[in-house]
């Protein structure tokens, strides 16, 4: 396997998710999944996940972006303790699936109000 320089070199990650359902998608990563506001606006609110990673939600009717109503979208997170955050998330009201072994991995699916699919995953035990 040979290395190379990039051609950038990134030190900071931001995802934009542009939504129709704008208000309800916000109150989710917020107040269901508790993400902190990193940065908030009347249309636009950015969430840290990282101290480099950042997840925006944009509201679609004041972007110059269209709504993919999650077509196409996966987030994939790693998170340290799988089983606490299906629990966590299921009594929440959040719909989630039952946590399956993929690519030598435990995982779990759920989607925000606007449809964009979130993979949760941890290390196998």
């Amino acid at each position: 396997m040979t290395t190379h320089q990039p051609l950038l070199a990134i030190d900071r990650t931001n995802t934009v998710l542009y939504c129709d359902q704008w208000t309800e998608t916000v109150a989710f990563y917020e107040s269901v999944l508790g993400l902190p506001v990193a940065f908030h606006n009347d249309w636009f609110v950015e969430f840290e996940l990282t101290s480099s990673s950042f997840l925006s939600i944009a509201d679609a009717s004041r972007a110059t972006m269209a709504a993919v109503h999650g077509q196409g979208v996966t987030l994939t997170w790693h998170v340290p303790d799988l089983d606490h955050a299906h629990t966590q998330l299921q009594a929440s009201g959040v719909e989630v699936t039952e946590i399956r072994t993929r690519w030598d991995a435990n995982v779990l699916y759920c989607h925000d109000p606007e449809g964009h699919r979130i993979e949760l995953w941890s290390e196998r035990s």
